[in-house]
Protein backbone atom coordinates (compact mmCIF):
# COMPACT_ATOMS: atom_id res chain seq x y z
CA UNK A 1 0.00 0.00 0.00
CA UNK A 2 1.49 3.72 -0.89
CA UNK A 3 1.14 5.61 2.23
CA UNK A 4 -0.51 8.57 0.29
CA UNK A 5 -3.45 6.35 -0.66
CA UNK A 6 -4.75 6.43 2.73
CA UNK A 7 -4.62 9.99 3.22
CA UNK A 8 -4.70 9.70 6.82
CA UNK A 9 -3.48 13.02 8.68
CA UNK A 10 0.12 12.78 10.17
CA UNK A 11 0.34 14.99 13.22
CA UNK A 12 3.73 15.96 15.14
CA UNK A 13 3.71 16.36 18.84
CA UNK A 14 6.18 17.26 21.19
CA UNK A 15 7.69 20.35 22.93
CA UNK A 16 8.34 23.35 21.51
CA UNK A 17 11.90 23.42 19.32
CA UNK A 18 11.46 19.95 18.99
CA UNK A 19 11.88 20.13 14.82
CA UNK A 20 8.08 20.03 14.50
CA UNK A 21 7.60 22.55 12.07
CA UNK A 22 10.96 21.77 9.85
CA UNK A 23 10.13 18.26 9.87
CA UNK A 24 6.32 18.36 9.10
CA UNK A 25 7.41 20.77 5.93
CA UNK A 26 9.50 17.72 4.65
CA UNK A 27 7.34 14.80 4.91
CA UNK A 28 4.03 16.91 3.57
CA UNK A 29 6.37 17.43 0.36
CA UNK A 30 7.63 13.77 0.40
CA UNK A 31 3.57 12.32 0.62
CA UNK A 32 2.06 14.92 -1.27
CA UNK A 33 0.26 16.18 1.45
CA UNK A 34 -0.68 19.85 2.59
CA UNK A 35 1.65 21.34 5.39
CA UNK A 36 -0.75 22.95 8.58
CA UNK A 37 1.26 24.39 11.32
CA UNK A 38 -2.05 24.53 13.89
CA UNK A 39 -0.07 28.12 15.55
CA UNK A 40 0.29 29.31 12.29
CA UNK A 41 -3.45 28.48 11.90
CA UNK A 42 -4.80 30.43 14.79
CA UNK A 43 -2.71 33.49 13.90
CA UNK A 44 -4.31 32.85 10.82
CA UNK A 45 -7.65 33.30 11.85
CA UNK A 46 -7.03 35.56 14.43
CA UNK A 47 -4.96 38.01 12.56
CA UNK A 48 -2.39 38.59 15.30
CA UNK A 49 0.25 36.63 17.00
CA UNK A 50 0.18 33.83 19.64
CA UNK A 51 2.08 36.22 22.25
CA UNK A 52 -1.06 38.85 22.06
CA UNK A 53 -3.52 36.05 22.34
CA UNK A 54 -1.85 34.58 25.75
CA UNK A 55 -1.40 38.39 26.75
CA UNK A 56 -5.25 39.01 25.95
CA UNK A 57 -7.14 36.15 26.46
CA UNK A 58 -4.32 34.16 28.42
CA UNK A 59 -3.10 30.22 28.25
CA UNK A 60 -6.85 29.34 28.76
CA UNK A 61 -8.15 31.56 25.89
CA UNK A 62 -5.24 30.04 23.50
CA UNK A 63 -6.14 26.83 24.63
CA UNK A 64 -9.94 27.38 23.35
CA UNK A 65 -8.95 28.44 20.06
CA UNK A 66 -6.48 25.82 19.59
CA UNK A 67 -8.68 23.23 20.59
CA UNK A 68 -11.53 24.80 17.44
CA UNK A 69 -7.90 24.33 15.05
CA UNK A 70 -7.36 21.07 16.34
CA UNK A 71 -10.53 20.04 15.38
CA UNK A 72 -11.58 21.81 12.26
CA UNK A 73 -8.02 19.65 10.81
CA UNK A 74 -8.79 16.45 11.94
CA UNK A 75 -12.32 16.24 10.27
CA UNK A 76 -10.06 16.69 7.27
CA UNK A 77 -7.65 14.36 5.27
CA UNK A 78 -3.82 14.76 3.65
CA UNK A 79 -2.47 16.94 6.23
CA UNK A 80 1.09 17.07 7.40
CA UNK A 81 0.37 18.88 10.92
CA UNK A 82 3.07 20.30 13.13
CA UNK A 83 0.77 20.96 16.88
CA UNK A 84 1.42 23.29 19.40
CA UNK A 85 3.69 22.04 22.12
CA UNK A 86 0.51 22.17 24.52
CA UNK A 87 -2.24 20.91 22.09
CA UNK A 88 -2.11 16.90 23.89
CA UNK A 89 -2.89 19.03 27.17
CA UNK A 90 -6.51 18.57 26.16
CA UNK A 91 -8.39 15.61 26.42
CA UNK A 92 -10.59 16.56 23.37
CA UNK A 93 -7.05 17.23 21.40
CA UNK A 94 -5.82 14.20 22.04
CA UNK A 95 -8.70 11.83 21.02
CA UNK A 96 -9.11 13.92 17.69
CA UNK A 97 -5.81 13.63 16.92
CA UNK A 98 -5.54 9.78 17.69
CA UNK A 99 -8.31 9.40 16.02
CA UNK A 100 -7.89 11.21 12.43
CA UNK A 101 -4.37 9.84 11.81
CA UNK A 102 -0.81 8.84 12.50
CA UNK A 103 0.67 10.43 15.62
CA UNK A 104 4.83 11.02 16.07
CA UNK A 105 6.33 12.18 18.80
CA UNK A 106 9.62 14.26 18.62
CA UNK A 107 11.39 13.62 21.78
CA UNK A 108 14.37 16.06 22.23
CA UNK A 109 16.66 16.57 25.02
CA UNK A 110 15.43 19.61 26.98
CA UNK A 111 19.09 20.82 26.51
CA UNK A 112 18.64 21.24 22.76
CA UNK A 113 15.40 22.52 23.04
CA UNK A 114 16.58 25.36 25.12
CA UNK A 115 19.59 26.30 22.74
CA UNK A 116 16.90 26.37 19.75
CA UNK A 117 14.58 28.50 21.44
CA UNK A 118 16.75 30.60 23.78
CA UNK A 119 15.93 33.71 21.53
CA UNK A 120 12.42 33.23 20.36
CA UNK A 121 9.96 35.80 21.88
CA UNK A 122 7.07 33.99 19.72
CA UNK A 123 6.99 31.53 22.96
CA UNK A 124 4.85 33.19 25.86
CA UNK A 125 5.43 30.01 27.93
CA UNK A 126 9.37 30.12 28.01
CA UNK A 127 9.59 34.30 28.51
CA UNK A 128 10.69 33.48 32.28
CA UNK A 129 13.86 33.97 33.76
CA UNK A 130 15.10 30.33 33.56
CA UNK A 131 13.65 28.57 30.50
CA UNK A 132 15.23 25.58 30.66
CA UNK A 133 13.43 24.71 34.45
CA UNK A 134 10.75 25.98 32.71
CA UNK A 135 11.17 23.19 29.53
CA UNK A 136 11.93 20.87 32.27
CA UNK A 137 8.73 21.55 34.01
CA UNK A 138 6.47 21.05 30.63
CA UNK A 139 8.32 17.75 29.77
CA UNK A 140 7.62 16.16 33.11
CA UNK A 141 3.95 17.15 32.31
CA UNK A 142 3.58 16.50 28.53
CA UNK A 143 5.76 13.46 28.02
CA UNK A 144 3.25 11.03 29.33
CA UNK A 145 0.27 12.74 27.47
CA UNK A 146 2.25 12.85 23.95
CA UNK A 147 3.27 8.78 24.52
CA UNK A 148 0.22 8.25 25.31
CA UNK A 149 -1.26 8.95 21.85
CA UNK A 150 1.75 8.31 19.94
CA UNK A 151 1.93 5.90 17.10
CA UNK A 152 6.08 6.28 16.55
CA UNK A 153 8.31 8.25 19.15
CA UNK A 154 11.61 9.30 17.85
CA UNK A 155 14.31 10.73 20.19
CA UNK A 156 17.50 12.39 19.80
CA UNK A 157 19.07 16.15 19.15
CA UNK A 158 21.36 15.60 16.39
CA UNK A 159 19.18 13.85 13.62
CA UNK A 160 18.45 15.57 10.08
CA UNK A 161 15.12 16.08 8.99
CA UNK A 162 16.03 14.02 5.97
CA UNK A 163 17.03 10.67 8.40
CA UNK A 164 13.52 11.74 10.55
CA UNK A 165 11.75 11.65 7.13
CA UNK A 166 13.09 7.90 6.14
CA UNK A 167 12.19 6.90 9.79
CA UNK A 168 9.27 8.17 9.45
CA UNK A 169 8.09 6.64 6.19
CA UNK A 170 8.80 3.28 6.66
CA UNK A 171 7.20 3.37 10.32
CA UNK A 172 4.11 5.24 8.45
CA UNK A 173 4.51 2.30 5.80
CA UNK A 174 4.28 -0.83 8.53
CA UNK A 175 1.90 1.23 10.26
CA UNK A 176 -0.32 1.72 7.89
CA UNK A 177 -0.25 -1.36 6.42
CA UNK A 178 -1.81 -3.17 9.60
Amino acid sequence: MNIADEKRNVYLVGLMGAGKTTIAKVLAKRLAYQFVDSDHEIEARTGVSLPTIFEIEGEQGFRKREAQVIADLASLSGRVVATGGGAVLRPENRASLRGSGLVIYLNVPLQTLCERTRHDKNRPLLQVSDPLLKLKELHEQRDPLYRSIADLVVSGSRISAQAVLQLLVKEMEKSWKR
